[in-house]
């Protein structure tokens, strides 16, 4: 359904930790005129575990209406209860995005089976396309490719984000799903690989901060062009690592304040990126070309 570079959207804050709704519309702006081609609205770099419900519809409502139809918006739904992710993705369904990005069940480790019905209860419930999301990583909780193909049959599962970085599921995860599933890396160090070996974009944390490289990067590799999209890459490199210096989205935000696209704030139990690695990502954006302005 989705091609291309699809930013995982970091929320923007005040002081005070509440959102701030003009650097999210600023953000917004931004991305379009960057060529992003989908935006990712509280999805786990948007902080979606420390916005409450009503914060969470509210900037995905938000985001829908100023992106007024000009590029798809993905609102991120998961949960760890099932009831919960059911009432996001209607929400979600009600505000008018276009489809809805649901991460595994995080802290409770369920079964596959577990998580096969999981995925199956919400998609019958919420007539919405849904894009699986596996992040093993951060949630102890991985969906195995045999779990993503008895998936991918069910009405309005329509894709996954696989963020595990490794390579060999794609051929694995392809092999057995209908042609029409897509498949999202959410890895941005391996992506441009990622992309071709047949997958379809990827739902990034680095295209907060270098959206038309990614995109241009990102076509390239679809196109098939690998000298292309990898020479495009290669300056992205320090920051598809550095990025995760500390816990995202720590660092992306302070990369996005250094922008001058919104301020520093960040919601606890997370805190501003500690002095130390603040070089670390000044460093990485300049081999970026990215330029500095707060």
């Amino acid at each position: 359904m989705f091609r291309g570079s699809m930013v995982a959207l970091v929320t923007p804050m005040l002081d005070d930790e509440s959102i701030d709704f003009d650097a999210l519309e600023k953000l917004v702006e931004f991305h379009i005129e960057s060529q992003t081609d989908a935006i990712v609205a509280v999805g786990t770099t948007g902080e979606s575990a420390t916005l409450n419900f009503k914060e969470h519809c509210q900037v995905v409502k938000f985001v829908v209406d100023k992106v007024a139809g000009r590029i798809p918006v993905i609102a991120g739904t998961g949960a760890n209860s099932t009831s919960e992710a059911i009432e996001l993705t209607q929400c979600a369904k009600d505000a008018g995005a276009d489809a809805c990005l649901l991460v595994t069940p995080y802290y409770n480790k369920p079964t596959q089976e577990g998580l096969y019905l999981h995925y199956k209860k919400i998609a019958e419930t919420v007539d919405i396309p849904q894009i699986l999301y596996n992040v093993p990583g951060r949630t102890a909780c991985d969906l195995l490719p045999e779990t993503i193909i008895r998936l991918a049959t069910v009405k309005n599962i329509v894709g996954v984000k696989e963020a595990t970085g490794d390579l060999s599921r794609v051929a694995k995860i392809k092999a057995g799903v209908p042609e029409s599933f897509d498949l999202y890396t959410g890895d941005d160090a391996t992506a441009i690989d990622f992309i071709l070996l047949g997958g379809h974009g990827g739902i990034s944390v680095t295209a907060n901060v270098a959206p038309k490289a990614l995109h241009d990067a990102y076509f390239a590799a679809l196109a098939g062009d690998a000298a292309k999209a990898h020479a495009i890459d290669a300056p992205l490199q320090a920051l598809h690592r550095d990025l995760f210096v500390e816990s995202n989205p720590i660092p992306v935000k302070w990369a996005v304040a250094k922008m001058g696209l919104m301020g520093m704030a960040i919601r606890l139990p997370l805190t501003p990126l500690s002095e130390p690695n603040q070089s670390v990502i000044l460093d990485a954006m300049h081999a970026a070309g990215i330029a500095i302005k707060a």
